[in-house]
């Protein structure tokens, strides 16, 4: 396989030093690495343009998070180079030697196609990380629980972008991250929309094409050295509105869910939102938190994300290269 990586850099140099580190001491090293920097106020740039595991830094000229970073990687390495696989990573995650080894066996080795192989996430203490479970396919058939054990591996219907592999070709059908979803559940709605299969109209019948599959691969390890062992909603602040309206988008709106997965995913978020706001120390929080869900909720139902065609309005080149790859998976 040739796999690229992509690096999703924002004012965390040092982080971005240690992951940059662990891509270099891979046992199975990527053939490019991308850099994308999100318009950071530090010398992440510098540090990424300086480290010798790297090919390319991209700089974007504002803060676009990490889902238009990772829409602008995926984009520059589909429209300039020959790639069978894009392993995107946030810059503070720290790969083990062997993760991307692990990815690249399982995936070669798996009875099917791929659209998405997803890692191990532990935090800094070998605990898996709350913040980045993968779900498990609902309703997985024998035959794809099968065809994953005979890799080690789990069928999923989602990943994270802490360290997912993505297949090229399923990228260039079904376009890149939103990059409007900023930050939190893009992707979840991402790799969703990558494996659920495509449906066409033939002779006025709906046909289900058969798709690419997910899987978590257990072997594959990364650290996610966040701050603390916790999921993203322990302590969300004014970002909580993001999580509501980025979920709703993501059920409601995305298309990426059919009606019994957006269901059950959606009874589940709505538990952990109602723990969340219950579990909150102080009524100044628990205000605040119930404040940024209504704004959530009327944005993430009353609207839809914006084209990322608009979002890249003014970067250049590679507002060229994510046009050309969405205008190329919405004609397949």
């Amino acid at each position: 396989m040739k796999i690229a990586a992509v690096v999703v850099a924002y004012n965390r140099r040092d982080l971005l030093r240690e992951a940059l580190d662990g891509i270099g001491h891979q046992t199975r090293k990527p053939d490019t690495v991308l850099v994308v920097d999100n318009a950071s106020t530090d010398d992440s740039a510098a540090v990424a343009g300086a480290h010798p595991a790297v090919s390319e830094v991209l700089r974007l000229t504002q803060n676009l998070g990490g889902a238009g970073g990772f829409a602008a990687g995926l984009a520059r390495v589909l429209a300039s180079q020959s790639v069978d696989a894009v392993w995107l990573m946030d810059d503070d995650t720290a790969p083990t030697p062997t993760a991307l080894a692990e990815l690249e066996k399982a995936w070669t080795g798996y009875p099917g196609r791929l659209a998405v192989a997803s890692s191990r996430a532990v935090w800094t203490d070998g605990r898996i990380h709350p913040m980045n479970s993968q779900r498990t396919r609902l309703f997985a058939s024998r035959d794809e629980r099968w065809r994953a054990r005979q890799v080690g591996a789990r069928p999923i219907r989602t990943g994270s972008f802490v360290s997912m592999l993505v297949g090229a070709d399923a990228a260039r059908a079904k376009g890149l991250p939103v990059a409007d979803y900023f930050i939190w559940n893009d992707d979840l709605e991402y790799s969703a929309r990558l494996v659920r299969p495509v449906r066409r109209r033939r002779v006025g019948q709906g046909v289900d094409q058969p798709g690419w599959r997910g899987i978590a691969v257990p072997s594959s390890v990364v650290v996610h050295k966040t701050q603390e062992f916790a999921s993203g909603l322990s302590n969300p602040g004014p970002r909580f509105y993001f999580e509501v309206r980025n979920k709703l988008w993501a059920l409601v709106k995305s298309g990426s869910f059919g009606p019994l997965d957006a269901a059950a995913y959606g009874a589940y978020t709505l538990a952990n939102w109602l723990r969340l706001v219950m579990r909150s120390p102080d009524s100044g929080q628990r205000r605040d938190l119930l404040t940024a869900a209504r704004k959530g909720i009327r944005d993430g139902l009353l609207s839809k994300p914006t084209a990322n065609a608009y979002i890249f309005a003014g970067q250049g080149r590679i507002a060229e290269q994510v046009a050309a790859v969405e205008t190329g998976a919405s004609q397949r």
